[in-house]
């Protein structure tokens, strides 16, 4: 094993919920008031990322509570003629603390490029968030045996000009984009070894030790069936959760699987 697995029990354990375009607010405090009690002696980081209409409202119904409030995305401007834009600073005003950038679904249907998610990265980093950097490969990538290029590519890209400091307040989220949405989950073992190839790009950038410190989540349809399996191996330091997320049993089932991963 190239990464000392007593290090996993070192990195912060993070279960972040994406709830993409469900919820309107009044549902968002219903969903969270269920989930709250079930996650409250949780032994990992609890997340949830909301759509923006859903945010002030989300950090007030987790308020006293072990629940984080993050974004679905920010843009890299600090304010400006973008319509339809948030920035970070909006998103740090009302208490969000992470923001989810490079989604599989922002960069297949909104025109995210690597570019983009790396200054979106930066300007998070730069307003105090900390940014889930999604990464991961196409079903036809996989097929074509270039997994490892494309998330090589997207490694070094997406964190380009981010320090060794700053990378302490990244996550990384693989989510191979044939899995998310369809019912398909990568296997542990390929979760693992993508996992654990990140975390070697990391290393060949930042050093060792740097790369032992990140947390790398599996975001590929990750349920309350698989995770336990998922979450015991030892470069998956957690999930970035979709459909799942939507039904506060399931979500807390997630979280609960944490707590006998090492």
């Amino acid at each position: 094993m190239l990464f000392d697995s007593l290090a996993k029990g070192l990195r912060k354990t993070i279960i972040a919920g994406n709830w993409k375009m469900n919820k309107t607010p009044s549902e968002a405090k219903e969903l969270l008031e269920q989930i709250a009690p079930l996650v409250k002696d949780a032994e990992c980081e609890v997340v949830a990322c909301v759509p923006y209409v859903d945010l002030a409202t989300a950090v007030e119904a987790t308020k006293g509570t072990n629940i984080k409030i993050g974004a679905e995305n920010c843009h890299w401007e600090e304010k400006g003629a973008y319509t339809g834009e948030i920035s970070t600073g909006m998103l740090k005003e009302i208490g969000v603390e992470y923001v989810v950038i490079g989604h599989s679904e922002r960069r297949q249907y909104f025109g995210e490029t690597d570019e983009t998610v790396n200054k979106r990265t930066k300007a998070a980093l730069a307003a105090g968030l900390k940014p889930i950097v999604c990464v991961g490969e196409l079903l036809w990538e996989r097929e074509c045996n270039i997994t490892k290029e494309v998330i090589g590519r997207q490694i070094k890209l997406d964190l380009w000009d981010v320090s060794a400091e700053e990378l302490k307040n990244v996550v990384i989220a693989y989510e191979p984009v044939w899995a998310i949405g369809t019912g398909k989950t990568a296997t542990a073992e390929q979760a693992e070894e993508v996992c654990e190839y990140i975390r070697l790009c990391l290393k060949a950038l930042y050093g060792f030790e740097a790369a032992q410190g990140v947390t790398i989540q599996y975001g590929g349809s990750m349920n309350d069936q698989n995770a336990k399996e998922l979450l015991s191996k030892p470069n998956v330091d957690g999930g970035l959760i979709g459909g799942a997320s939507l039904v506060a049993e399931k979500f807390a089932a997630i979280v609960a699987a944490t707590a006998s991963e090492y």
